[in-house]
């Protein structure tokens, strides 16, 4: 019998602008933390129902300049206590600063292994935490997440913006 490398834990990915919080157009001040509808009671729910909630975010703002990359965690960090203060868990932020464009060369790759549609931090998410590909998947706003997902061999689902607990219902069921 040969030993399986599949990990324990189902998890969902979530892409951040556009799912979780509304895309104002390289979010990353305080006062941009707008929450989509039904974003804390989606996450919430999938807690519920066993996945570990992963983010997976391209952050190209911070190759091109316009914010640092503390400043990039300070916000996601936000985010994350914004959220478990709601009684939604996040497990993890994984975020890609890099870009092809970039002004600093410090971000500059041509084609990161983390960055949407690579599937990098959907792998590496699944080694540091133990999960599950075979029982996770991923709720994208764009066709670059919903190829990480094919990538990485878990199904992407099309959020279409409206409601988050709404539509992690239909997928999750219940």
């Amino acid at each position: 019998m040969t030993e399986s490398t599949e990990g324990r834990f189902p998890a969902v990915f979530l892409d951040r602008d556009g799912v979780l919080i509304e895309d104002c157009g390289y979010p990353h001040l305080d006062e941009h933390l707008v929450f989509m509808p039904g974003a804390a009671e989606a996450v919430a729910r999938l807690n519920k129902a066993g996945f570990l909630a992963i983010v997976v975010t391209n952050q190209s703002g911070v190759a091109r300049g316009l914010f640092s990359e503390q400043r990039m965690h300070d916000f996601n960090a936000l985010m994350v206590r914004t959220l478990a203060a709601r009684g939604a868990r996040i497990a993890a932020v994984y975020a890609c600063p890099f870009h092809d464009e970039a002004r600093d060369p410090a971000w500059h790759h041509p084609d990161h292994p983390d960055r949407k549609p690579n599937p990098g931090m959907i792998l590496r998410a699944a080694a540091e935490h133990d999960i599950a590909l075979s029982r996770s998947f991923l709720i994208g706003d764009r066709q670059g997440d919903l190829e990480a997902a094919r990538r990485a061999g878990i199904p992407g689902f099309l959020f279409d913006g409206q409601n988050l607990d709404a539509f992690a219902r239909e997928v999750v069921g219940g």
